[in-house]
């Protein structure tokens, strides 16, 4: 089916879509602050300028929509009909770009979360804001107990742990 728009009005429309503050960023970002949660927003000195960025929790967080950066089983992202070869080679870069950002930020030590436009839909948006939350504070855990080993002194480190002779402490149902 041909478009219904002219090139000028398609191109009109086009330029108004925003990259930054939209809808689903600021749906995780008001969640987040209302939580308590402090936080940067767009810091281009990290590769891929992520969307939120929470040094405290050493994460940055990608608010990604299904359609530009091609979101795999996602009912919000089917590919235009027209210009077939453009939008399949422009998704195939953004996908390869986002990739290469989160390997350089995994590298540089952040924690890399990935938000979906359509995980942030209003049936299924507190479930998943609640497990961002969650997962933020379990990682906030995590690295306070790197930070208090990697400071104790030198000495207790070796000092030897009463514990179980065994080391296999896998669950057995």
């Amino acid at each position: 089916m041909p478009d219904k728009l002219t090139k000028e009005q398609r191109h009109l429309c086009m330029s108004h879509i925003r990259g930054k503050n939209t809808r689903p960023e600021l749906i995780v970002r008001k969640y987040l602050f209302t939580h308590g949660f402090r936080f940067r927003v767009n810091v281009k000195k990290l590769p891929g300028t992520p969307d939120i960025v929470l040094r405290k929790y050493h994460t940055v967080i990608f608010v990604n929509g299904c359609f530009w950066h091609g979101h795999e089983g996602c009912p919000y992202f089917v590919l235009p009909k027209s210009n077939v070869e453009f939008w399949n080679n422009k998704i195939t870069r953004n996908r390869e770009r986002d990739l290469k950002n989160r390997i350089k930020l995994r590298d540089m030590g952040w924690h890399v979360i990935q938000l979906w436009e359509c995980q942030l839909k209003p049936k299924v948006r507190e479930q998943n804001l609640e497990g961002l939350v969650y997962t933020l504070n379990k990682m906030m855990l995590l690295n306070y107990q790197v930070k208090l080993y990697d400071t104790a002194p030198e000495t207790s480190k070796n000092l030897p742990v009463a514990a179980e002779e065994t080391t296999d402490y896998s669950i057995k149902t």
